[in-house]
């Protein structure tokens, strides 16, 4: 076998290690569901009706406004699936199970590829099931197939950003609980985006924030795609985040954990 099919299979042996965890304690899974779902109840049905009115200047109900939230929530979704990553990197770091990977021989990337894919994976179903109960209370998108899939491809790139930035919290943190607080941020970040209710309507400052944040892109290119609004350059940047977002995480967490590796 070459090197490359070593790596494959050592990534594929810490991936079924990672899903059987997460079967074995789904507590974690539950959690990441549940957050986006509570707040997908709490502003429809608690602050829908009064949200819902001036959104594009008209008055609008809670009816019409889950079709404006529904795609921001379900990014928050993909925010929240981070959380389990870092914890998880993190109860491996603290253990010292990592330590006794580096005496054994296997390709020492199997062990970050594998929380990552096993992250993905877990963030990815949880945001299915939100879709699925944003479709049971009346949100109804437009899209076509291709749209759909395309929704869906950028739901994945930014997955895949958040878990790696995820997995370098991981290994930072000094303990599960520090990883559980530090990807916080992360969750909330949407907020203060266009994911509840349009930069426009936001003070000066908080605007500026808002439309230049990295989740804004993300939300319009996501609405646009699912509700048929305007998407403008909202793709190009949105893709641009993510690749980015991506690299950035990739590169900070091999390096620490490299850096471990030679202390």
């Amino acid at each position: 076998m070459t090197t490359l099919s070593y790596a494959v299979s050592d990534s594929a042996t810490m991936l079924r290690r990672n899903l059987r965890h997460a079967l074995r304690y789904p507590s974690m899974t539950v959690s990441i569901v549940a957050m986006p779902v509570m707040i997908l109840l709490l502003f429809n049905y608690v602050f829908g009706s009064a949200l819902g009115t001036g959104i594009d200047g008209t008055a609008t109900g809670s009816t019409e406004y889950i079709d404006y939230i529904a795609p921001g929530i379900i990014l928050m979704a993909a925010t929240s699936g981070a959380l389990s990553t870092a914890v998880g990197v993190s109860v491996d770091m603290t253990e010292g199970i990592v330590n006794r990977f580096r005496t054994m021989a296997i390709s020492r990337a199997s062990f970050l590829t594998g929380h990552v894919i096993g992250g993905v994976l877990q963030t990815l179903a949880s945001i299915t099931l939100v879709i699925g109960v944003a479709l049971a209370m009346g949100f109804r998108p437009d899209a076509t197939p291709v749209e759909w899939i395309a929704a869906g491809g950028v739901l994945a790139l930014l997955t895949l950003a958040l878990t790696w930035l995820a997995a370098g919290i991981g290994l930072v943190a000094k303990n599960p609980e520090t990883a559980s607080n530090l990807p916080m941020p992360l969750q909330f970040l949407p907020f203060i985006g266009s994911a509840i209710v349009p930069p426009e309507s936001m003070p000066a400052g908080v605007r500026w924030f808002a439309e230049y944040q990295p989740f804004t892109p993300i939300i319009e290119t996501l609405r646009g795609l699912l509700m048929g609004t305007p998407i403008g350059d909202s793709g190009i940047t949105a893709l641009a985040w993510c690749a980015g977002l991506t690299l950035v995480g990739y590169l900070w967490a091999r390096s620490v954990f490299n850096r471990g590796a030679t202390r």
